[in-house]
């Protein structure tokens, strides 16, 4: 997972001339989950089907260019790992920074599930 990389490919997007911004978001492993407890890793299962019809309506939204995303699925990931990469190309600013929050709230409630491990 390389978000330089990402961005590369978006960038070769033959519509890129169009685009005014490009966001990424980088989501990665944290050393406490959100009540608190002391993470040791993660696992993440990705319903493919789900994502692939949450990228292509963010595709088809007014004024994006292209979006991109990378997800470390079934696999153990530590403290600091990456775990996604999106990456959003667009027109102006509120539409690009609006698909990117609508996508990523979308992948993140119905697309992944995530097992944490937690240190005792």
């Amino acid at each position: 997972m390389n978000a330089a990389d990402m961005l590369k490919a978006v960038k070769s997007h033959p519509d890129h001339h169009q685009a005014g911004m490009v966001l990424c978001h980088n989501g990665v492993v944290r050393a406490t989950s959100r009540d608190g407890r002391k993470v040791s890793g993660l696992r993440v299962a990705v319903d493919h089907e789900r994502l692939n019809t949450i990228l292509d309506t963010a595709r088809q939204t007014p004024g994006i260019v292209d979006v991109q995303v990378e997800i470390a699925e079934n696999r153990d990931l530590a403290v600091g790992d990456d775990v996604m990469v999106l990456v959003v190309a667009g027109d102006i600013r509120e539409n690009v920074i609006g698909t990117l929050e609508k996508t990523l709230n979308a992948i993140k409630t119905t697309v992944t599930s995530k097992t944490e491990y937690f240190i005792d």
